[in-house]
């Protein structure tokens, strides 16, 4: 079993299970009637804020294995597995994890749960999944192209990669005037929780349980996919409508990539 195995994700995982008790969006269990609608073929899942993946950027599922990579939480696993997927999770939270398995258990679907890190998938055997699922998690690891390497090894080929990730404009602002709609830059980018703040402001969020965030260049998250090989095919943006950047703009990118072969 893949752990986690440094502080960050230490830190990361007491944050997320911290996250589930609070009730956060992302944490909440599907109900009922959208695993009876996965099941009858209306479903559709997000790996950015709010815009739907486009069915058409799916490999067919039926029978078919599929990671939920870093995406626990009651979600998009379960709506996979009743849409007819094999599907396994892995995720450094394991309260995220027994989210998903409280829908399984009550729907009598079939997941299974792997505890781990995301840059480390040595839980599974090389070209394991025809689909990888991975919505916007990375910015809570400091380094992401093991992320796209590791994808790229568990990835059959001809297998697909949706992915979604945060354009590094976000981590531009100083926190405290954004939360109150002021857009005032203070970092540059790459950015880093753990060097980009002074040392007391890292106390503090730390202290707070807040998980800590690293702002990826986009040469790390798109240049990176392809420099572990993989070939894109598809993008969109989305944005959180109601945010003081995304009054301006979307500050948030799905890609569709490939490995490729057969």
């Amino acid at each position: 079993m893949s752990q986690p195995h440094d502080d960050t994700a230490r830190h990361n995982r007491a944050a997320w299970d911290a996250l589930v008790e609070k009730g956060n969006q992302w944490t909440q269990p599907v109900g009922p009637e959208v695993i009876a609608a996965a099941r009858r073929g209306e479903w559709q899942i997000v790996l950015t804020p709010t815009k739907p993946v486009p069915r058409e950027w799916y490999p067919p599922l039926a029978g078919e294995p599929v990671l939920l990579l870093a995406g626990a939480g009651g979600q998009q696993a379960p709506i996979l597995a009743a849409a007819g997927a094999r599907v396994s999770v892995l995720d450094n939270s394991p309260r995220q994890l027994a989210q998903d398995q409280v829908v399984a258990g009550r729907e009598g679907l079939e997941i299974a749960s792997v505890q781990g890190d995301m840059r480390d998938l040595s839980a599974f055997e090389d070209d394991s999944f025809a689909l990888i699922f991975h919505p916007c998690s990375n910015s809570f690891v400091p380094e992401v192209r093991p992320v796209w390497r590791e994808a790229f090894r568990v990835l059959r080929p001809g297998g697909v990669l949706l992915a979604g990730f945060t354009n590094p404009i976000e981590y531009l602002f100083d926190l405290e005037p954004y939360e109150r709609g002021e857009l005032i830059v203070r970092h540059s980018i790459p950015y880093s929780d753990l060097t980009s703040l002074p040392a007391a402001e890292l106390e503090a969020l730390k202290a707070r349980g807040e998980a800590l965030s690293f702002g990826h260049t986009l040469e790390d998250q798109i240049g990176g996919q392809l420099d572990a090989g993989f070939v894109l095919t598809a993008m969109f943006e989305d944005r959180w409508p109601e945010s003081p950047l995304g009054r301006y703009m979307a500050s948030f990118v799905a890609t569709r990539a490939m490995k490729p072969g057969r």
